[in-house]
């Protein structure tokens, strides 16, 4: 439990209005995951309606895609596609939240590394910009944490006896 506690309390910038400004990527980051990226291969309430995905469902096209990066990929493509759509919805909903963010910026560093080396690069650059974009954001929050405004701060602050 204490290992949890140490993962889970944010690193504190010194000024309140520092951790506002900070919060905004992450928010913005983590809607873009869940509601964009994560939505349609992943089955959420907000996932479009013509994917006909049940609740955690992955669409049927992704772990076919997932297969093809052969490699430890191609021996579980039904897992690894799980845990990559997992990743963006769920990880985006937590780093939306500010919950549990360095354990969610993991996931989605993870994820954004095989979309990059394994999906985009032989599409060019441009094609790995927006995996790399979040590949940084979760990099970033990984080390910081969620800041003051998120739930990890609300779990962890400790609490002011009168």
């Amino acid at each position: 439990m204490k290992i949890l506690k140490q993962i889970t309390k944010p690193i504190l910038l010194p000024h309140c209005s520092q951790d506002l400004l900070l919060a905004i990527p992450r928010i913005v980051c983590g809607f873009l995951l869940t509601y964009s990226f994560g939505a349609a291969k992943f089955g959420l309430p907000w996932s479009p309606a013509d994917n006909n995905l049940g609740f955690f469902e992955v669409a049927f096209w992704f772990p076919n895609d997932v297969a093809a990066y052969v490699g430890i990929f191609a021996i579980a493509p039904a897992f690894f596609a799980w845990m990559g759509a997992f990743s963006e919805a769920v990880g985006g909903i937590f780093l939306l939240l500010g919950f549990q963010t360095r354990i969610a910026s993991f996931l989605i560093m993870s994820t954004m590394l095989v979309a990059i080396f394994m999906q985009q690069i032989n599409n060019g650059m441009w094609n790995c910009l927006p995996a790399m974009g979040f590949l940084w954001v979760g990099v970033f929050y990984m080390i910081l944490g969620s800041g003051r405004f998120g739930i990890d701060y609300l779990v962890t602050r400790e609490r002011i006896s009168l």
